[in-house]
Formats: C-alpha cells, structure tokens, sequence
C-alpha cells in the first residue's frame, strides 16, 4: 500500500476533485441535486480545479460566485453535512498532511457560510425571535 503525501500541487487538486465528484454524483442525497444542475461535468470540474488551487495554494484563475451558483438550490443542512462527510472521506482516503487538514477546514469554513448565507436569505424558521 502506498504511503499517503499531502495536497502540494494542481496534480494533487485534480486527483481530490476528480474523487469527490465521483462521489458526488453517485451519492444518494445530493447526486440527484448536483445531476440535475450539471449537464456538463467536464467545465464544472475545470472550475473546481480552478478554485480548489486557488483556495489552498492562492493560485489566481478562478472566476465565479459559488455562493450565487447554490443559492437556488434545494440545499438544507442535511445536504451540507453529506457534503463535509463526502470531501473529508476523499481528502483522508488520498491524503495526509498539513495541506490536507487545511482542506479539511476550508470546506467546513465554507459550508457553514453557505448553510449560514442560506438560512439568513430563507428567513431561517430555526430562529426563534422573542
């Protein structure tokens, strides 16, 4: 069994993203919302290496507004959690490391904002307003 290293290059984003997103697709809770919106997987990928390299190695090239992108969808805290569970079982399959743990928090930072943006911009019936 080969040792794991850490994320260090765009190799390394494209081998995370790729494993991700097999996942993704095929996974019962948020394949079918991910299916419906991407017809194309080839371009939405192209952008996650774009942005996963820019997120973790600062590298300049991406372009978009993934909050305005998830917005519309029928997302819930249920589907964020099967998110944060899919990326983090992918980057601990693949990968040990600094970088790899900094992964790891990202996309925790990230989802909790999205899932925090959401529930603000829906009213969030969780709050109770006395």
């Amino acid at each position: 069994m080969e040792a794991k290293h850490d994320i260090i290059d765009l190799n390394d984003i494209i081998k995370l993203v790729n494993g991700f997103y097999a996942k993704v697709q095929h996974d019962e809770l948020i394949g079918p919302i991910f299916n419906d919106v991407i017809k194309e997987w080839e371009p939405h990928l192209q952008k996650m290496y774009a942005f996963w390299n820019a997120v973790l190695f600062g590298v300049p090239g991406f372009t978009g507004n993934p909050f305005a992108r998830h917005a519309p969808l029928p997302i819930e805290q249920a589907h964020f959690d099967r998110w944060l569970v899919l990326f983090n079982e992918t980057v601990g399959t693949l990968f040990a490391g600094e970088v790899a743990d900094q992964a790891k928090k990202k996309a925790e930072t990230m989802a909790l904002m999205f899932l925090s943006k959401l529930q603000h911009m829906r009213g969030c019936p969780a709050k109770v307003i006395v």
